[in-house]
């Protein structure tokens, strides 16, 4: 596997078809999830690793965000990725940057609410790197569900030549969907936690809210979308740890 550590170090071979898996690091089976589909699509296949102080509305969330490059490195190389671009931050926002991609539509409410600026952060990145990488495809989760939407929105808007291609929600053995956030639970957190995903399987807004709060969660939402489908989305807080997740009702009764 290369890593490429700046622009000019990247030179993404062009030959078949080129995929792209953005990450911000701190691996997990999501990612290796997102990996294994991309790799069987992708004669060539980059990763990006790259924490995006844009998106992230809450300094100490940024600098509690797990940071483990070597660890990022072995999982990437040993699920077959081709080149790792690892950038540090002026790379992609050099001194004097002032040029931004200002979503609306799907990115309004849910997240776009709970989270000023949060996809302003997400769409200038990403377009950033599917300018660098140039791939037809990019592969993301679907537990950013209105990520995924907002990202697909900016595709369509802005003629981009790049297919998004979205993969189910990876759970643990206990339900919890998996994300870097996890690790910063403790064992109580992660107990009470688990109503997300109870909540999320009555496949009902008030239902799914009953379940929370018998379970002391007060969640910042429980609300229905249509990101892709009619969707039920939560978030909610457990100490700093923010989680989201959500479930498509396509098919419900």
């Amino acid at each position: 596997m290369i890593v490429a550590r700046s622009i000019a170090e990247l030179d993404v071979p062009r030959r078949g078809l080129v995929g792209l898996v953005p990450t911000m690091g701190a691996l997990h089976a999501g990612h290796e999830a997102l990996f294994a589909a991309a790799r069987a699509e992708s004669d060539v296949l980059v990763a990006s690793l790259f924490v995006n102080a844009a998106q992230f509305g809450d300094a100490q969330d940024l600098a509690a965000y797990p940071r483990d490059f070597e660890r990022d490195e072995a999982i990437a190389s040993a699920a077959g990725v081709d080149l790792l671009f690892a950038p540090e931050h002026d790379e992609l926002y050099p001194p004097g940057f002032a040029t931004w991609v200002e979503p609306q539509g799907v990115a309004l409410g849910l997240e776009g609410d709970a989270r000023p600026g949060h996809f302003r952060g997400v769409a200038t990145v990403c377009l950033k790197l599917f300018n660098l990488v140039r791939p037809q495809r990019a592969w993301f989760g679907r537990k950013d569900a209105q990520q995924v939407a907002v990202l697909k929105q900016m595709v369509r808007d802005l003629n981009l030549d790049v297919e998004i291609r979205v993969v189910e929600t990876v759970r643990g053995a206990d339900g919890l969907a998996l994300s870097s956030r996890n690790e910063r639970l403790s064992a109580e957190q992660r107990r009470q936690a688990l109503a997300i995903p109870r909540a999320l399987d009555a496949r009902d807004r008030e239902q799914a809210l009953a379940i929370l709060r018998a379970a002391g969660v007060e969640p910042d939402y429980v609300e229905l979308a249509d990101l892709d489908g009619p969707t039920l989305a939560v978030a909610a807080r457990f100490g700093d740890v923010r989680l989201i997740d959500n479930i498509l009702l396509k098919g419900a009764s």
